[in-house]
Formats: structure tokens, sequence, C-alpha cells
């Protein structure tokens, strides 16, 4: 595989995850079967699918425990008389959420660049599902 061919496979390796906002799973779904058909043809691209596949799977597992903590603040909220500090861990929970996917969708412009220039970029706070 040649290194241009290699590169633009890697940026859009990277911008795979952005099938997310079409239709569910699809930031996990589109970058595995990327993932599955380009990783015999290069190890850059291997190590790619593999770091774009952790990254959407740890961005799901925190968006879930976010959304539960919140699910749980709001039935509790429910059942009991505490509303005020509820509420404010409700919304301070929504925020916290809304920079998680802004900081997602930076960081996938980000390693797409970095991978339409040859060079590798590791995704902070991902966790290793597929090593």
């Amino acid at each position: 595989m040649s290194k241009t061919s290699e590169n633009n496979n890697a940026f859009l390796m990277h911008l795979s995850s952005f099938a997310g906002y079409l239709f569910p799973f699809g930031a996990i779904i589109v970058p595995l079967i990327f993932w599955e058909s380009k990783k015999k043809e290069s190890q850059l691209l291997d190590r790619i699918g593999k770091e774009v596949i952790n990254f959407n799977l740890s961005f799901m597992l925190y968006s879930i425990g976010i959304i539960a903590v919140m699910a749980s603040l709001g039935l509790s909220m429910a059942i009991n008389e505490v509303h005020h500090i509820n509420l404010f861990l409700i919304i301070t929970m929504g925020v916290v959420l809304s920079i998680l996917a802004i900081s997602k969708f930076i960081l996938i412009i980000i390693a797409a660049i970095k991978g339409n220039q040859g060079e590798e970029y590791h995704y902070p706070l991902t966790i290793k599902f597929i090593k």
C-alpha cells in the first residue's frame, strides 16, 4: 500500500467515528468494519483501527455512566423531597456530558488531521479494550 493511500485510509478511519451521529452505534460499527477490511494491508491501519474503536467504546462507556448517574439522580428526585441538590447535580452531569461530546468531536478532527499526515494519534483517556 502506498504511503498516500495509507494516510488517506487513516484519515477516513478516524472520520468514520462520525457515523455515530447518523445512526446508533455507528461510531463503533463503521470503524470496526473499516478496520476489519484494512488491518491486513498495513500495520499502521491495524493500530489506528484499534485506537479508533477503543476510543469510541471508551466514550460510549463514559456517556452511559454519566447518563446512569443523571437517571438515578432524577429518580431519587422524584422519590425524595431534596430537589435543589439533585437538580444541581443533574445539570452538572449534563454539562459534563456536553463537554465530553464536544471533546470527542474535537479529538476526532485532530486525529484525522494527524492520520492524514501519516502520524499515529493516541486519544486521551482511552481504555484499551482491543490490544
